[in-house]
Protein backbone atom coordinates (compact mmCIF):
# COMPACT_ATOMS: atom_id res chain seq x y z
CA UNK A 1 0.00 0.00 0.00
CA UNK A 2 1.52 3.06 -1.13
CA UNK A 3 1.26 6.67 0.25
CA UNK A 4 1.80 9.97 -1.10
CA UNK A 5 5.76 11.27 -0.68
CA UNK A 6 7.16 7.56 -0.41
CA UNK A 7 10.45 6.87 -2.28
CA UNK A 8 10.51 3.92 -4.40
CA UNK A 9 11.95 1.68 -1.88
CA UNK A 10 12.15 -2.14 -2.53
CA UNK A 11 8.91 -3.77 -2.11
CA UNK A 12 9.45 -6.11 0.39
CA UNK A 13 10.85 -3.31 2.81
CA UNK A 14 7.34 -1.62 2.47
CA UNK A 15 5.37 -4.94 2.83
CA UNK A 16 7.23 -4.50 6.28
CA UNK A 17 6.87 -1.06 7.07
CA UNK A 18 3.35 -0.80 6.30
CA UNK A 19 1.81 -4.08 7.94
CA UNK A 20 -1.00 -2.38 9.00
CA UNK A 21 -4.40 -3.51 7.40
CA UNK A 22 -6.32 -1.73 4.80
CA UNK A 23 -10.53 -1.35 4.36
CA UNK A 24 -11.06 -1.37 0.88
CA UNK A 25 -13.99 1.09 1.21
CA UNK A 26 -11.64 3.43 3.43
CA UNK A 27 -9.06 2.87 0.75
CA UNK A 28 -11.16 3.58 -2.11
CA UNK A 29 -12.12 7.15 0.08
CA UNK A 30 -8.83 7.37 0.23
CA UNK A 31 -7.97 7.55 -3.81
CA UNK A 32 -11.03 9.74 -4.41
CA UNK A 33 -9.23 12.37 -1.95
CA UNK A 34 -5.98 12.07 -3.73
CA UNK A 35 -7.78 12.83 -6.88
CA UNK A 36 -10.32 15.48 -6.05
CA UNK A 37 -9.40 16.84 -2.96
CA UNK A 38 -11.73 18.04 0.22
CA UNK A 39 -14.86 17.50 -1.80
CA UNK A 40 -16.32 14.79 -4.33
CA UNK A 41 -19.62 14.13 -5.56
CA UNK A 42 -20.48 10.77 -6.92
CA UNK A 43 -24.14 10.21 -8.39
CA UNK A 44 -26.92 12.66 -9.68
CA UNK A 45 -28.65 15.26 -7.37
CA UNK A 46 -29.61 14.87 -3.68
CA UNK A 47 -29.60 10.69 -4.89
CA UNK A 48 -26.18 10.61 -5.05
CA UNK A 49 -22.86 11.41 -1.98
CA UNK A 50 -20.85 14.42 -1.36
CA UNK A 51 -17.91 13.31 0.34
CA UNK A 52 -16.15 16.03 1.99
CA UNK A 53 -12.67 14.38 3.00
CA UNK A 54 -9.74 15.64 5.35
CA UNK A 55 -9.96 18.21 8.52
CA UNK A 56 -10.97 20.66 6.98
CA UNK A 57 -14.25 19.27 5.78
CA UNK A 58 -14.41 18.10 9.39
CA UNK A 59 -14.39 21.22 11.18
CA UNK A 60 -16.82 22.49 8.49
CA UNK A 61 -19.74 19.82 9.18
CA UNK A 62 -19.25 19.87 13.37
CA UNK A 63 -18.89 23.40 13.26
CA UNK A 64 -21.87 23.70 10.95
CA UNK A 65 -24.46 20.70 12.91
CA UNK A 66 -27.34 22.47 12.70
CA UNK A 67 -27.59 22.84 9.51
CA UNK A 68 -27.39 19.13 8.78
CA UNK A 69 -29.59 16.58 9.97
CA UNK A 70 -28.32 13.05 11.58
CA UNK A 71 -31.27 10.38 11.61
CA UNK A 72 -31.70 11.06 7.85
CA UNK A 73 -28.26 9.35 7.79
CA UNK A 74 -28.55 6.46 10.31
CA UNK A 75 -31.98 5.55 9.72
CA UNK A 76 -31.03 1.87 8.60
CA UNK A 77 -30.10 1.13 12.08
CA UNK A 78 -33.64 1.97 13.12
CA UNK A 79 -34.10 -2.16 13.52
CA UNK A 80 -31.06 -2.64 16.40
CA UNK A 81 -31.73 0.76 18.08
CA UNK A 82 -34.80 1.70 17.60
CA UNK A 83 -37.18 4.68 16.27
CA UNK A 84 -36.41 6.90 19.11
CA UNK A 85 -32.49 6.66 19.53
CA UNK A 86 -30.10 9.38 20.91
CA UNK A 87 -27.98 7.87 18.09
CA UNK A 88 -31.05 8.76 15.63
CA UNK A 89 -32.26 11.48 17.20
CA UNK A 90 -31.79 15.04 16.38
CA UNK A 91 -32.14 18.68 18.12
CA UNK A 92 -34.34 19.25 21.38
CA UNK A 93 -34.81 15.39 21.48
CA UNK A 94 -31.29 14.29 21.21
CA UNK A 95 -30.11 17.07 24.14
CA UNK A 96 -33.25 15.67 26.39
CA UNK A 97 -32.72 12.08 25.96
CA UNK A 98 -28.80 12.41 25.95
CA UNK A 99 -28.92 14.56 29.08
CA UNK A 100 -30.52 11.68 31.10
CA UNK A 101 -27.56 8.95 30.24
CA UNK A 102 -24.96 11.54 31.14
CA UNK A 103 -24.27 11.54 34.15
CA UNK A 104 -23.39 7.36 34.51
CA UNK A 105 -20.46 8.88 32.00
CA UNK A 106 -18.55 11.17 33.79
CA UNK A 107 -15.00 10.15 34.96
CA UNK A 108 -16.07 9.60 38.64
CA UNK A 109 -19.08 6.99 37.60
CA UNK A 110 -16.32 5.66 35.23
CA UNK A 111 -13.59 5.36 37.57
CA UNK A 112 -16.27 3.17 39.40
CA UNK A 113 -16.31 0.64 36.85
CA UNK A 114 -12.70 -0.25 36.47
CA UNK A 115 -13.12 -3.32 39.06
CA UNK A 116 -15.84 -4.49 36.70
CA UNK A 117 -14.06 -4.34 33.46
CA UNK A 118 -11.16 -5.93 36.04
CA UNK A 119 -13.18 -9.06 36.59
CA UNK A 120 -14.71 -9.59 33.24
CA UNK A 121 -11.21 -9.29 31.44
CA UNK A 122 -9.95 -12.45 34.64
CA UNK A 123 -13.20 -14.26 33.97
CA UNK A 124 -12.24 -14.52 30.29
CA UNK A 125 -8.91 -14.86 30.67
CA UNK A 126 -9.10 -17.68 33.21
CA UNK A 127 -10.38 -20.21 30.98
CA UNK A 128 -7.63 -20.21 28.76
CA UNK A 129 -4.41 -22.73 28.53
CA UNK A 130 -0.91 -22.59 27.79
CA UNK A 131 -0.73 -24.30 24.16
CA UNK A 132 -4.19 -23.51 22.83
CA UNK A 133 -5.64 -21.59 20.25
CA UNK A 134 -8.18 -19.07 21.29
CA UNK A 135 -10.42 -16.49 18.55
CA UNK A 136 -9.26 -13.47 21.15
CA UNK A 137 -11.47 -11.21 19.37
CA UNK A 138 -14.69 -12.90 19.98
CA UNK A 139 -13.48 -14.12 23.89
CA UNK A 140 -12.53 -10.55 24.60
CA UNK A 141 -15.85 -9.53 22.62
CA UNK A 142 -18.20 -11.22 25.51
CA UNK A 143 -15.78 -9.91 28.34
CA UNK A 144 -16.64 -6.61 27.25
CA UNK A 145 -20.17 -7.45 26.73
CA UNK A 146 -20.46 -8.96 30.06
CA UNK A 147 -18.88 -5.76 31.25
CA UNK A 148 -21.03 -3.14 29.45
CA UNK A 149 -24.20 -4.44 31.19
CA UNK A 150 -22.55 -4.94 34.59
CA UNK A 151 -21.75 -1.51 35.01
CA UNK A 152 -24.12 0.40 33.32
CA UNK A 153 -27.47 -2.03 33.94
CA UNK A 154 -26.57 -3.97 37.20
CA UNK A 155 -26.31 -7.65 37.92
CA UNK A 156 -29.74 -8.69 36.48
CA UNK A 157 -29.11 -8.08 32.53
CA UNK A 158 -25.18 -8.62 32.75
CA UNK A 159 -26.59 -12.06 33.80
CA UNK A 160 -28.29 -12.56 30.55
CA UNK A 161 -24.77 -11.25 28.92
CA UNK A 162 -25.11 -14.34 26.04
CA UNK A 163 -28.79 -14.35 25.28
CA UNK A 164 -27.96 -10.41 24.76
CA UNK A 165 -25.32 -11.28 22.26
CA UNK A 166 -27.07 -14.12 20.72
CA UNK A 167 -30.26 -12.01 19.74
CA UNK A 168 -28.32 -8.69 19.14
CA UNK A 169 -25.75 -10.23 16.44
CA UNK A 170 -28.83 -11.22 14.63
CA UNK A 171 -29.80 -7.81 14.41
CA UNK A 172 -26.44 -6.49 13.77
CA UNK A 173 -26.48 -8.65 11.01
CA UNK A 174 -29.11 -7.28 9.04
CA UNK A 175 -27.84 -4.33 9.52
CA UNK A 176 -23.99 -5.19 8.61
CA UNK A 177 -24.43 -4.13 4.63
CA UNK A 178 -25.35 -1.26 2.76
CA UNK A 179 -28.23 0.84 3.88
CA UNK A 180 -30.38 0.10 0.51
CA UNK A 181 -29.80 -3.58 1.14
CA UNK A 182 -31.33 -3.10 4.74
CA UNK A 183 -34.22 -1.08 3.01
CA UNK A 184 -35.07 -3.58 0.95
CA UNK A 185 -35.29 -6.86 3.16
CA UNK A 186 -37.25 -4.57 4.95
CA UNK A 187 -40.08 -3.75 2.23
CA UNK A 188 -40.11 -7.60 0.82
CA UNK A 189 -40.20 -8.96 4.69
CA UNK A 190 -36.96 -11.53 4.20
CA UNK A 191 -35.97 -14.09 5.96
CA UNK A 192 -33.49 -12.40 7.25
CA UNK A 193 -36.13 -9.62 8.19
CA UNK A 194 -38.82 -12.19 9.67
CA UNK A 195 -35.49 -13.44 11.84
CA UNK A 196 -34.66 -10.07 12.85
CA UNK A 197 -37.39 -8.94 14.22
CA UNK A 198 -38.09 -12.08 16.39
CA UNK A 199 -34.90 -11.67 17.77
CA UNK A 200 -35.98 -7.92 18.33
CA UNK A 201 -38.92 -9.29 20.22
CA UNK A 202 -36.84 -11.30 22.56
CA UNK A 203 -34.68 -8.63 23.33
CA UNK A 204 -37.68 -5.78 24.52
CA UNK A 205 -39.58 -8.55 26.17
CA UNK A 206 -36.23 -9.24 28.24
CA UNK A 207 -35.71 -4.84 28.61
CA UNK A 208 -39.44 -4.04 29.50
CA UNK A 209 -39.64 -6.87 31.95
CA UNK A 210 -36.33 -4.94 33.35
CA UNK A 211 -38.02 -1.68 32.96
CA UNK A 212 -40.74 -2.61 34.92
CA UNK A 213 -38.53 -4.29 37.29
CA UNK A 214 -36.72 -0.93 38.45
CA UNK A 215 -39.81 1.27 38.05
CA UNK A 216 -41.51 -1.16 40.87
CA UNK A 217 -38.11 -0.72 43.43
CA UNK A 218 -37.80 1.73 46.01
CA UNK A 219 -36.48 5.44 44.36
CA UNK A 220 -32.39 5.47 44.81
CA UNK A 221 -32.05 1.81 45.30
CA UNK A 222 -31.64 1.17 41.83
CA UNK A 223 -27.86 2.22 41.02
CA UNK A 224 -27.71 2.23 36.89
CA UNK A 225 -28.08 4.06 33.57
CA UNK A 226 -31.73 1.92 33.57
CA UNK A 227 -32.59 3.89 36.58
CA UNK A 228 -31.87 7.01 35.76
CA UNK A 229 -33.71 6.17 32.48
CA UNK A 230 -36.60 5.39 34.57
CA UNK A 231 -36.93 7.55 37.50
CA UNK A 232 -34.99 10.74 35.46
CA UNK A 233 -37.89 13.69 33.68
CA UNK A 234 -36.14 16.32 31.55
CA UNK A 235 -36.26 20.15 31.92
CA UNK A 236 -40.00 20.06 31.81
CA UNK A 237 -40.07 17.61 34.27
CA UNK A 238 -41.02 14.65 31.88
CA UNK A 239 -40.21 11.11 31.94
CA UNK A 240 -38.93 9.15 28.72
CA UNK A 241 -41.62 6.64 27.57
CA UNK A 242 -40.95 2.94 27.61
CA UNK A 243 -39.87 2.87 24.56
CA UNK A 244 -37.60 5.34 24.50
CA UNK A 245 -36.23 3.76 28.04
CA UNK A 246 -35.83 0.44 25.31
CA UNK A 247 -34.19 2.47 22.38
CA UNK A 248 -31.61 3.90 24.96
CA UNK A 249 -30.56 0.76 26.69
CA UNK A 250 -30.15 -1.22 23.17
CA UNK A 251 -28.44 1.95 21.51
CA UNK A 252 -26.04 1.62 25.24
CA UNK A 253 -25.88 -1.95 24.90
CA UNK A 254 -24.50 -2.36 21.25
CA UNK A 255 -22.60 0.81 21.02
CA UNK A 256 -20.53 -0.62 24.83
CA UNK A 257 -19.44 -3.99 23.19
CA UNK A 258 -19.47 -3.65 19.57
CA UNK A 259 -17.22 -0.34 18.67
CA UNK A 260 -14.91 -0.81 21.93
CA UNK A 261 -14.36 -5.07 21.03
CA UNK A 262 -13.32 -4.08 17.62
CA UNK A 263 -10.92 -1.66 18.79
CA UNK A 264 -9.70 -4.08 21.18
CA UNK A 265 -9.04 -6.65 18.44
CA UNK A 266 -7.02 -4.58 16.48
CA UNK A 267 -5.03 -3.38 19.09
CA UNK A 268 -4.09 -6.87 20.15
CA UNK A 269 -3.29 -7.62 16.32
CA UNK A 270 -1.22 -4.83 16.07
CA UNK A 271 0.53 -5.59 19.46
CA UNK A 272 1.13 -8.97 18.03
CA UNK A 273 2.58 -7.65 14.94
CA UNK A 274 4.58 -5.00 15.49
CA UNK A 275 8.18 -6.14 16.83
CA UNK A 276 8.78 -5.11 20.47
CA UNK A 277 5.68 -3.59 21.11
CA UNK A 278 3.59 -6.27 23.37
CA UNK A 279 7.30 -6.51 25.06
CA UNK A 280 7.14 -2.81 25.75
CA UNK A 281 3.57 -2.56 26.92
CA UNK A 282 3.95 -5.90 28.85
CA UNK A 283 7.03 -4.68 30.57
CA UNK A 284 4.99 -1.35 31.60
CA UNK A 285 2.31 -2.75 33.11
CA UNK A 286 4.64 -5.00 35.50
CA UNK A 287 6.50 -1.92 36.63
CA UNK A 288 3.29 0.36 37.26
CA UNK A 289 1.39 -2.76 38.47
CA UNK A 290 3.10 -5.02 39.48
CA UNK A 291 1.27 -8.09 41.20
CA UNK A 292 -1.75 -5.81 41.51
CA UNK A 293 -5.06 -5.42 39.27
CA UNK A 294 -5.53 -1.55 38.11
CA UNK A 295 -7.44 0.69 39.94
CA UNK A 296 -8.50 3.79 37.60
CA UNK A 297 -5.77 5.87 39.13
CA UNK A 298 -3.32 3.83 38.02
CA UNK A 299 -4.54 4.02 34.25
CA UNK A 300 -2.74 7.44 33.52
CA UNK A 301 0.54 5.81 34.53
CA UNK A 302 0.41 3.39 31.82
CA UNK A 303 1.26 5.80 29.30
CA UNK A 304 2.97 3.68 26.34
CA UNK A 305 0.00 1.31 26.57
CA UNK A 306 -2.95 5.10 26.68
CA UNK A 307 -0.03 5.43 23.29
CA UNK A 308 -0.99 2.28 21.97
CA UNK A 309 -4.57 2.76 22.41
CA UNK A 310 -4.54 6.32 20.58
CA UNK A 311 -2.54 4.46 18.09
CA UNK A 312 -4.79 1.96 17.28
CA UNK A 313 -7.82 4.06 16.93
CA UNK A 314 -6.08 6.01 14.23
CA UNK A 315 -5.51 3.46 12.41
CA UNK A 316 -8.46 1.43 12.67
CA UNK A 317 -11.39 4.03 13.63
CA UNK A 318 -14.26 2.13 14.50
CA UNK A 319 -16.30 4.24 12.17
CA UNK A 320 -15.03 4.71 8.99
CA UNK A 321 -17.45 7.45 7.80
CA UNK A 322 -20.38 9.05 9.23
CA UNK A 323 -22.77 10.75 7.31
CA UNK A 324 -25.17 13.77 7.71
CA UNK A 325 -28.18 14.83 5.51
CA UNK A 326 -28.12 18.93 4.80
CA UNK A 327 -31.14 20.34 5.52
CA UNK A 328 -30.60 23.65 3.80
CA UNK A 329 -28.26 24.85 0.45
CA UNK A 330 -24.74 25.15 2.29
CA UNK A 331 -21.34 26.07 0.12
CA UNK A 332 -17.74 24.16 1.11
CA UNK A 333 -14.66 24.68 -0.77
CA UNK A 334 -16.72 26.63 -3.46
CA UNK A 335 -18.89 24.02 -4.28
CA UNK A 336 -22.65 24.23 -3.83
CA UNK A 337 -24.33 21.61 -1.64
CA UNK A 338 -28.11 21.00 -2.33
CA UNK A 339 -30.87 20.88 0.66
CA UNK A 340 -31.42 16.74 0.85
CA UNK A 341 -28.01 15.81 -0.24
CA UNK A 342 -25.97 12.43 1.68
CA UNK A 343 -22.98 14.47 3.55
CA UNK A 344 -19.70 11.73 4.07
CA UNK A 345 -17.18 12.35 6.03
CA UNK A 346 -14.34 9.85 7.09
CA UNK A 347 -11.98 9.52 10.20
CA UNK A 348 -10.17 6.86 8.24
CA UNK A 349 -9.11 9.37 5.50
CA UNK A 350 -8.17 11.95 8.09
CA UNK A 351 -6.34 9.79 9.89
CA UNK A 352 -4.10 8.15 7.08
CA UNK A 353 -3.54 11.31 5.61
CA UNK A 354 0.45 11.67 5.16
CA UNK A 355 0.16 15.36 5.66
CA UNK A 356 -1.14 15.23 8.72
CA UNK A 357 0.75 11.94 9.73
CA UNK A 358 4.89 10.52 9.32
CA UNK A 359 4.52 7.27 7.96
CA UNK A 360 0.76 6.78 8.09
CA UNK A 361 0.13 3.49 7.75
CA UNK A 362 3.01 2.44 10.16
CA UNK A 363 1.94 1.44 13.84
CA UNK A 364 3.74 3.79 15.89
CA UNK A 365 2.46 4.15 19.34
CA UNK A 366 5.63 6.37 19.91
CA UNK A 367 3.90 8.93 17.52
CA UNK A 368 1.84 10.14 20.99
CA UNK A 369 4.50 10.78 23.43
CA UNK A 370 5.48 14.57 23.79
CA UNK A 371 9.24 13.00 23.86
CA UNK A 372 9.11 11.74 20.66
CA UNK A 373 11.14 13.94 18.11
CA UNK A 374 8.46 13.29 15.71
CA UNK A 375 5.58 14.30 17.94
CA UNK A 376 2.57 16.81 16.75
CA UNK A 377 -1.04 17.15 18.85
CA UNK A 378 -3.46 16.79 16.61
CA UNK A 379 -6.51 18.89 16.54
CA UNK A 380 -9.68 17.37 17.24
CA UNK A 381 -10.52 17.63 13.69
CA UNK A 382 -7.20 15.34 12.68
CA UNK A 383 -8.22 12.74 14.97
CA UNK A 384 -11.64 11.78 15.62
CA UNK A 385 -12.14 8.62 16.79
CA UNK A 386 -15.31 9.51 18.78
CA UNK A 387 -16.49 11.76 16.54
CA UNK A 388 -16.80 15.43 17.61
CA UNK A 389 -19.77 18.15 18.10
CA UNK A 390 -23.15 17.35 19.49
CA UNK A 391 -23.09 13.87 18.63
CA UNK A 392 -19.70 12.70 19.91
CA UNK A 393 -19.77 9.75 21.22
CA UNK A 394 -21.49 9.39 24.55
CA UNK A 395 -19.34 6.72 25.76
CA UNK A 396 -15.65 7.53 24.89
CA UNK A 397 -14.22 7.75 28.09
CA UNK A 398 -15.39 4.66 29.02
CA UNK A 399 -14.30 3.19 25.58
CA UNK A 400 -10.87 4.65 26.42
CA UNK A 401 -10.73 2.95 29.81
CA UNK A 402 -12.01 -0.49 29.34
CA UNK A 403 -9.63 -0.45 26.30
CA UNK A 404 -6.48 0.35 28.84
CA UNK A 405 -7.73 -1.83 31.60
CA UNK A 406 -8.85 -5.21 28.97
CA UNK A 407 -5.38 -4.43 27.62
CA UNK A 408 -3.35 -4.25 30.68
CA UNK A 409 -5.25 -7.27 32.02
CA UNK A 410 -4.06 -9.28 28.30
CA UNK A 411 -0.53 -8.06 29.45
CA UNK A 412 0.10 -8.79 33.29
CA UNK A 413 -1.78 -12.23 32.76
CA UNK A 414 -0.85 -13.97 29.52
CA UNK A 415 1.79 -14.13 26.58
CA UNK A 416 0.27 -14.66 23.02
CA UNK A 417 1.77 -15.17 19.74
CA UNK A 418 -0.01 -14.82 16.48
CA UNK A 419 -0.29 -17.47 14.00
CA UNK A 420 -0.70 -17.28 10.62
CA UNK A 421 -4.39 -16.27 9.11
CA UNK A 422 -6.12 -14.89 7.14
CA UNK A 423 -7.18 -10.99 8.64
CA UNK A 424 -9.14 -8.08 7.16
CA UNK A 425 -11.41 -5.53 8.01
CA UNK A 426 -14.99 -5.85 7.19
CA UNK A 427 -18.54 -4.01 8.45
CA UNK A 428 -20.34 -1.45 7.78
CA UNK A 429 -21.33 -0.79 11.65
CA UNK A 430 -17.88 -0.99 13.12
CA UNK A 431 -14.78 -1.64 11.28
CA UNK A 432 -13.84 -5.17 12.64
CA UNK A 433 -11.89 -8.34 11.70
CA UNK A 434 -14.34 -10.14 9.38
CA UNK A 435 -13.12 -14.03 10.66
CA UNK A 436 -11.90 -13.16 14.30
CA UNK A 437 -8.65 -13.14 15.44
CA UNK A 438 -6.88 -16.32 16.11
CA UNK A 439 -3.90 -16.04 19.19
CA UNK A 440 -2.14 -19.16 20.18
CA UNK A 441 -1.54 -19.33 24.14
CA UNK A 442 1.72 -19.36 25.02
CA UNK A 443 1.73 -18.58 28.95
CA UNK A 444 -0.55 -17.99 31.39
CA UNK A 445 -0.92 -16.24 34.83
CA UNK A 446 -2.87 -16.25 37.75
CA UNK A 447 -4.87 -13.49 38.87
CA UNK A 448 -3.26 -11.12 41.07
Amino acid sequence: MTTIGETDEPRAARRFRDHTLAYAPGELLRWLHRRRGPLAKIGMGTAGYTYLLGPEANRFVFANSDRFRWRDAFDWLVPVDGETSMLLSDGHEHRRRRRLVQPAMNHRQIAGYVDTMTGNADLAIDSWRAGERIDVYRELRAAIRRSTLQALFGPRLAADATFFGDQLQILLDLCDGLPQTVALRRRLSTPEWRKAMAARDRVDERIYAEIEHVRAAIPGKEQTVLASLVHGTDEEGLRLSDVEIRDQTVTLIVAGYETTSAVLGWAVYAMLSTPGVWAKAKAEVLEVLGDRTPTAADLKNLRYLTNVVHETLRLYPAVVVVGRRANEDIEFDGSLIREGSMVIISPYVTHRMPQLWREPTRFRPERWDPRDPGYRKPTPHEFLPFGSGPHRCIGSSMASTELIVMLARLLARTTLSLPAQRIRPASMISLRPARGLLADVVATGSRA
